[in-house]
């Protein structure tokens, strides 16, 4: 019979973060019985705490992360389009730390993990205080109300205010962190959320050449929706479907890069640092790139492997895209602190007299304002991957607008003719700052939309279409059968088209939507490339397909 065993995990690793001090009031240390020294920590503390996090990581990154999108444009071996998003994510996060635009228009689900010392007073609950700083954060700044109370089973109703967080506070009984409360703080957008995956697969997988099959079938799968270049993060294993899960996003954030990196008869989880690097090579020969082509389809990976039951191998996939929004804090006697992130972005840009990546000459100029079968006609000119930079009039309209205009045609009315006159824009935007004429006002996932193609378009609408990420089939079919054009827009820089494509926004209809209305946006400048092609072209048609471009090598002795 085996002997007793106890081992965490998920093991904590060395504290490297760079943290900046908020305060220390609301914060003290009282003595309680048999002289233990007890952390007291008041409400007022854990509200500034969250709603600081919430500015923070709307406005700045990691330096690491800012570090990798300069690594794209030094590299050679990056493609013209690799570098033009990393340019433009540059420009974006550079205008994002001013603290006005936030750096992405989906500003994201408030989450919070927290980690409560047994030493750790507090008049509770916690998850009140937490959620007042959100409220804070998202009523205050310029960032955009995205939860929906559910009235019913398929009624439902914006809270108008990002409420409710998802706060998760948990026990921590180590005794050298029993005086402390340590946090993640995440803004978790719909995007990239939508892209954590779950499979519940078996020992037939564990082997490299399944494995990596595997990976690569999965990995090909995410698509662009949620603005590469990712934090890709895997899991391998895991006691249970939601363990598993919550690991990979944890992974993601690079929660757990202090993970051991080798394995042991205690089952704890470790970090497989071989297979993060044959995995990264992997996503490298794809050809997906950083969403239009090329090699940096993903920054970095994580691959993390867990004890399992012998019946069961779930396997979770997640990613933090280019909107790479969390950091951690803690609290402790000496006060409030918080990950210090990088709030000069700008000296990772090169200088203007360096070669300019993406120069506004490389792309074809397109005139929205002509008619719209001239727009047809001139694009028509143009193969798929082709660069634009598109300046008139787009209509935005997302998912219950498309829900909306759908409802009248099957009440045998027509299209709205501002639906058959200009480009549809699939975004929602975030709130307006005072004297700007728009708040941060990126693309949204065009898959979402496909279901509404064909028919749009035989009716003569949605002949432009201008969102992020790859389409289904359906939607080169229609675009062949009608004469549409799907162009595909750069996700994550949603402060920079603000600050200088959208020069006007105002709601055409259904101003009860909110966020989700139609609205007239005039742009100039926008950046787009062709996707799909009224010729049956898709440019990322194949792209899904499993070639086994590397195999994963025996592990060594």
């Amino acid at each position: 019979m085996a002997e007793f065993f106890y081992t965490d995990m998920l093991a904590h690793g060395e504290d490297t973060y760079t943290y900046r001090k908020l305060t220390s009031d609301g914060v003290d240390e009282v003595e309680g019985p048999d002289g233990r020294k007890f952390l007291k920590v008041a409400p007022e503390a854990l509200t500034l705490l969250a709603e600081t996090a919430f500015h923070d990581i709307s406005h700045y990154l990691r330096t690491a992360h800012l570090e990798q999108l300069q690594k794209i444009l030094n590299d050679p071996e990056a493609s013209g389009n690799d570098k033009f998003v990393a340019m433009d994510l540059l420009r974006n996060a550079n205008i994002a730390a001013a603290g006005v635009l936030p750096m992405c228009q989906d500003t994201g689900t408030a989450i919070i993990k927290g980690e409560r010392g047994q030493h750790v007073l507090t008049p509770g609950p916690d998850e009140e205080a937490l959620s007042r700083g959100v409220y804070n954060a998202y009523t205050k700044l310029n960032l955009r109300y995205s939860q929906n109370a559910p009235l019913s089973m398929y009624e439902e109703k914006n809270t108008g205010c990002n409420l409710p967080a998802q706060v998760e506070l948990y026990s921590e009984t180590e005794q050298d962190r029993a005086n402390e409360y340590r946090f993640l703080f995440m803004a978790k957008g719909g995007g990239s959320a939508n892209k954590s995956y779950l499979y519940q697969m078996t020992k037939a997988i564990l082997d490299p050449e399944h494995m990596m099959q595997f990976l690569e079938e999965k990995i090909r799968s995410l698509g662009t929706a949620a603005c590469p270049p990712y934090h890709l993060a895997i899991v391998i294993g895991g006691t249970s479907a939601e363990f598993t899960l919550k690991t990979a996003k944890y992974a993601s954030a690079h929660y757990l890069d202090g993970l051991p990196t080798t394995g042991g008869e205690d089952a704890h989880g470790f970090r497989d640092l071989e297979m993060e690097e044959e995995v990264l090579e992997l996503t490298r020969k794809m050809g997906i790139g950083a969403q239009f082509g090329g090699k940096y389809f993903c920054h970095d990976v994580r691959v993390v492997r867990l004890p399992r039951h012998g019946a069961s191998l779930p396997v979770a996939i997640a990613v933090s895209c280019s909107a790479d929004r969390q950091c951690v804090a803690k609290i402790n006697k000496d006060g409030v602190f918080i990950e210090q992130l990088d709030m000069d972005p700008g000296r990772f840009l090169p200088e203007p007299s360096e070669a300019e990546v993406g120069a506004a000459d490389e792309a074809v100029k397109i005139d929205l304002n002509r008619p719209m079968k001239d727009v047809l006609a001139e694009l028509s000119k143009y193969p798929i991957k082709t660069r634009l930079s598109l300046t008139g009039t787009l209509v935005v309209a997302r998912d219950l607008a498309h829900a909306k205009l759908r409802e009248r045609l099957e009440a045998g009315e027509e299209l709205p003719d501002y639906f058959k006159n200009h480009p549809v824009y699939y975004a929602g935007p975030a709130k307006t700052p005072e004297g700007m004429p728009s708040g941060s006002f990126g693309p949204t996932t065009a898959s979402r939309m496909d279901p509404y193609v064909d028919l749009f378009q035989a009716h003569g609408g949605s002949m432009i279409m201008l969102a992020k990420g790859n389409r289904s089939a359906e939607v080169t079919e229609a675009c062949q059968k009608y004469g549409g054009f799907y162009l595909g827009s750069i996700g994550g820089p949603a402060a920079e088209l603000a600050a200088h494509s959208i020069k006007h926004v105002e709601v055409l209809e259904y101003p009860e939507l909110g966020m989700e209305a139609i609205w007239k946006i005039d742009v100039e400048d926008f950046p787009a490339f062709i996707v799909v092609d009224d010729k049956g072209n898709n440019f990322f048609e194949g792209l899904d397909k499993v070639v086994l471009t590397i195999k994963m090598p025996p592990k060594k002795a």
